[in-house]
């Protein structure tokens, strides 16, 4: 080799600053969750929707439906993995915990996400902090049940019948952190009537003791009490928000009680630290899913209502919701159990 020639190679090899760089150009690109080539790439492997609660209920239900609406959309898994406990806070804890990199993602009910936040002393982490809103998701419709065996056939019957006997009524429910339970308390705060509460560690063995007569009433979300309202096994006395599934039960303004805000919802949310691009772009396949008609159909015939926002809005609103919640648990000294 000449000397021309060894010079000119010599100055083709990047000198070592510049390998070092070439180096960690390459580490943050490819291997950190936030680097540009892993944003761009995702879902680049099964993604893990964490369900803080035990399968069957309206939170598993949604989240299998945009499970497999995100499967076929992205071609890549979207696999539920239930982790119920602690009033959703085990699940809750698992994502707000894991890698920001759009892996892991949690849909939660508003008990989670909502009212938890306000309510325990002693939360596992921080939900303002440590979880990034993706999305609203579905809302789910609340109604009031009563067993047969209680002989209401309206909600003015259930409150006359709690004003008159005080606490001679029983009602279940998932827990104190539970919007089922509030609504409850909030019925009786704005009528006067008071029931007795028996809280259970999930909705499955409260609608049995409904059935059987043990309880005599239960606010609850629609989609998981759906099937025994048509098979009549229990009677809708009122609804939080009108159901094409159900147009002839009266909403709670319908019946004469109106003052009051209780609702269920089932919201998407990921690490804190979740890259933005990964977040903006989980939360349009979601909004490309709910313009699905088949998708729309499945979420209707569980009775759920899609509402799908940016992640910007859902955070104003969750912030809302906080204080909405937390105002009335001041309020009326609600403790967790």
């Amino acid at each position: 080799m000449n000397h021309f020639t060894k010079m000119k190679t010599m100055q083709q090899l990047p000198t070592s600053l510049q390998r070092r760089r070439l180096v960690q150009a390459a580490v943050l690109g490819l291997a950190l969750p936030g680097g540009a080539f892993a944003q761009d790439n995702w879902p680049a492997r099964p993604v893990r929707i964490v369900v803080p609660s035990s399968p069957g209920g309206g939170t598993d239900a949604f989240a299998r439906i945009l499970a497999q609406a995100l499967t076929e959309q992205l071609k890549q898994s979207f696999v539920v993995d239930n982790k119920p406990g602690a009033s959703g806070n085990i699940g809750a804890d698992i994502v707000a915990k894991a890698d920001p990199d759009g892996y892991t993602i949690l849909v939660a009910s508003n008990s989670s996400l909502g009212i938890n936040p306000v309510l325990l002393k002693n939360m596992p982490f921080d939900a303002e902090r440590d979880l990034a809103p993706v999305s609203r998701g579905v809302m789910a419709p609340m109604v009031i049940v009563a067993a047969p065996s209680a002989g209401w056939k309206t909600l003015k019957d259930m409150v006359e019948a709690g004003k008159k006997d005080p606490e001679k009524f029983f009602y279940g429910s998932a827990g104190v952190g539970s919007p089922p339970y509030i609504g409850v308390r909030m019925l009786e705060d704005v009528t006067g009537a008071k029931f007795t509460h028996v809280p259970y560690k999930g909705v499955a063995p409260a609608y049995q003791d409904l059935l059987t007569g043990r309880l005599q009433f239960m606010f609850t979300d629609l989609a998981t009490i759906e099937q025994q309202i048509r098979a009549g096994k229990v009677i809708p006395l009122a609804i939080n928000q009108k159901s094409p599934l159900f147009p002839n039960v009266p909403t709670l303004a319908e019946a004469g009680f109106g003052n009051f805000r209780a609702w269920t919802s089932f919201s998407i949310m990921a690490p804190a630290k979740t890259p933005p691009a990964i977040i903006k772009k989980l939360s349009a396949e979601i909004d490309k899913a709910f313009k699905t008609p088949a998708v729309v159909q499945r979420l209707h015939a569980q009775a759920l209502i899609p509402v799908h926002d940016t992640p910007e809005a859902f955070a104003a609103d969750l912030r809302k919701e906080r204080q909405h919640w937390g105002e009335f648990i001041r309020k009326n000294n609600i403790q967790p159990e």
